[in-house]
């Protein structure tokens, strides 16, 4: 059976970027909600027994859509840590990726707040690298992780209202702007060494 990840911060710690609230129905009502359901959903399954990455890409309906929201809630809510942190600009081989791919980490970013903002109703926007070792971005509707694609995702975004209303009501292009602050790269190029 699976269980809610272990946050490594505090919830209060990424203040003023995501507030405590948000912090603490996202994660501790939003995300244990799909753990919760995706216990009883796969109890006595084929699924039962399965890494969640599988259960994403081998399962659908009501089963998927709590794994993949377990999925990338479970990656989102790791790649942050508090402003205070020294650790919130791409380095390494990361950054030379970044710049590879996408000109500059300037240029990557506006694609990225650009995919995140006009990713019409509830998703992802998400950084990933494909099988040949090249950065992309993508949007993912609702539930949808780039693990379904053959991808492995790096850093994502969730552009789910319950993400950002509290801290900033429809301003969905301010809250993309503001999390960069929290990025933990170095988590970010560990995921993509791995």
């Amino acid at each position: 059976m699976f269980t809610l990840i272990s946050l490594p911060y505090a919830l209060d710690a990424l203040q003023p970027i995501v507030s405590a609230q948000t912090l603490s129905f996202h994660y501790g009502k939003h995300l244990q909600a799909y753990v919760d359901n995706l216990n009883k959903l796969i109890a006595g399954t084929e699924f039962e027994n399965m890494p969640l990455e599988e259960i994403v890409c081998k399962s659908s309906g009501a089963i998927f859509n709590n794994a993949g929201q377990m999925l990338n809630h479970n990656l989102y809510f790791t790649q942050f840590s508090p402003v205070s942190a020294n650790n919130h600009a791409p380095q390494g081989v990361l950054l030379d990726a970044i710049v590879r791919d996408f000109g500059s980490l300037d240029n990557f970013k506006t694609e990225f707040e650009q995919k995140g903002t006009t990713l019409f109703g509830s998703g992802w926007v998400w950084l990933s690298v494909d099988k040949e070792g090249k950065l992309v971005i993508t949007q993912e509707s609702n539930a949808q992780n780039p693990v379904t694609k053959g991808l492995r995702p790096l850093l994502t975004m969730d552009v789910w209202e319950h993400a950002y209303y509290l801290d900033y009501q429809n301003r969905r292009a301010a809250h993309l702007q503001a999390l960069w602050d929290i990025i933990n790269w170095e988590e970010i190029e560990r995921r993509y060494v791995a």
